[in-house]
């Protein structure tokens, strides 16, 4: 079965092994059972000057950059 990861407001990040038809549904935190929600990271995309955006994002060495809002960037 797949890991998700969860974000409990007290806690902070937790990580859960789920069915897929559960992936969305909200996961008790581990530690204080409070209800969290499924945290969702945004995959990178290549940048550069035919991107959309025209290259204007932050590129990496291997021309990679993160949309904003990602938990990574933040």
């Amino acid at each position: 079965m797949p890991v998700y990861d969860y974000e409990c407001a007290e806690c902070g990040a937790f990580e859960a092994v789920r069915r897929i038809a559960e992936r969305d549904e909200p996961a008790a935190c581990p530690h204080c059972g409070a209800i969290a929600a499924r945290v969702t990271v945004g995959a990178p995309s290549v940048g550069g000057p035919s991107s959309p955006d025209g290259g204007a994002e932050e590129t990496g060495s291997y021309g990679m950059s993160h949309r904003g809002g990602c938990l990574c960037c933040r």
